[in-house]
């Protein structure tokens, strides 16, 4: 190898050491606190490993359900019920626990994840991503249909309308605390006298 070139591979060698130098050293002084917005390079990190750790089987895979209506009402439901906690009703991932997580989850309605295929969505359903705080979901296996139906509802945020998300909001979890509020609300509403109700708590499947 020529001299030239040799100056040319020992310039990129020193470039990448010293970026992570500088890298480790932010990290050292910053600590690993999950109050800070990852930066562009974490990002850009995170998005390759996320699709790396996807199985090629994936890539190509079809979702078997067909966006029907009441497909997306079942997918809107379990959206609800399971996802909106860290990934808010309509996609942001604007909530008390999606915005304390580190890395943040994405805004679902973006290109970013609209540009997944329907089987890396499910993959990621299904078999979580480690290293965040997606867990896996759902039952092992390709044919999980209720997975397949949020699936068809991701596809649907970029279009989610203000009366399907206050459709939402009375599917969400709910404290006991929560619940006693919202019965004392209704039936003042109502004209009847605010009462204690029976502390049933919400039941994930």
């Amino acid at each position: 190898m020529k001299r030239s070139a040799w100056r040319v591979v020992t310039l990129i060698v020193l470039l990448v050491v010293a970026g992570i130098g500088i890298y480790a050293y932010r990290v050292i002084r910053r600590g690993f606190s999950t109050r800070e917005e990852p930066g562009a390079m974490e990002a850009a990190l995170a998005t390759s490993a996320r699709s790396m750790a996807i199985p090629a089987r994936y890539k190509s895979m079809k979702n078997p359900v067909t966006a029907t209506p009441e497909v997306i009402r079942e997918g809107m439901e379990h959206w609800a019920d399971h996802c909106a906690t860290c990934h808010a009703n309509n996609g942001s991932g604007d909530t008390m626990y999606g915005k304390a997580m580190y890395p943040r989850p994405p805004d679902m309605r973006r290109d970013r994840t609209q540009n997944l295929s329907d089987g890396e969505l499910y993959s990621i359903i299904q078999n979580g991503v480690r290293l965040t705080g997606m867990p896996a979901f759902g039952d092992a296996g390709d044919d999980d249909i209720d997975s397949w139906k949020l699936v068809v509802f991701i596809r649907h945020l970029p279009t989610l309308t203000d009366r399907e998300q206050m459709e939402m909001e009375k599917l969400n979890p709910k404290s006991p605390r929560e619940m006693q509020e919202e019965m004392e609300e209704e039936q003042f509403l109502n004209g009847g006298k605010p009462s204690m109700p029976s502390m049933t708590p919400h039941t994930h499947h």
